[in-house]
């Protein structure tokens, strides 16, 4: 052996030392990610089971919103009817309040002519009384 090939073979050991502490750097690196896969792999089974959860939870969600959609609609439709009775009193009740009020005014010339205690009433009816004295009351 000549001494080209010692030096080669020193340089060959030297690289090698050189490189062992990378090689151990490299090798607690493999080891964590192999630690980390695990627990990388427990975190997708993790999301896949919250996502499965999420998406039965989005199903009945939208099940029961369908739901109370129907019930509103069927709860309109109910009180359509009733609406529509309410119009119809309220429409027949302004009617009465303008004949009632037609006939308030038409009493009130009535009401401020002197009263006399010794005319009888024959001529008029309990309700014509009635309102008379409540007009008379009202002054």
């Amino acid at each position: 052996m000549g001494w080209i090939e010692w030096a080669l073979q020193c340089l060959v050991i030297l690289l090698l030392v050189a490189a062992l502490p990378l090689v151990l750097r490299l090798e607690r690196t493999l080891a964590a990610v192999r630690r980390d896969r695990a627990v990388l792999d427990g975190s997708a089974g993790n999301l896949t089971e919250a996502t499965r959860l999420a998406e039965a939870a989005s199903i009945r969600l939208r099940a029961a919103a369908e739901g109370g959609g129907r019930q509103l609609a069927e709860k309109l439709a109910a009180a359509e009817p009733l609406r529509d009775d309410l119009r119809y009193l309220v429409e027949r009740a302004e009617t009465i309040a303008d004949r009632l009020e037609v006939a308030v005014r038409n009493a009130r010339p009535l009401a401020h002519e002197p009263a006399t205690e010794d005319v009888p009433a024959a001529g008029r009816s309990q309700a014509e009384q009635a309102l008379l004295r409540a007009l008379r009351m009202g002054r």
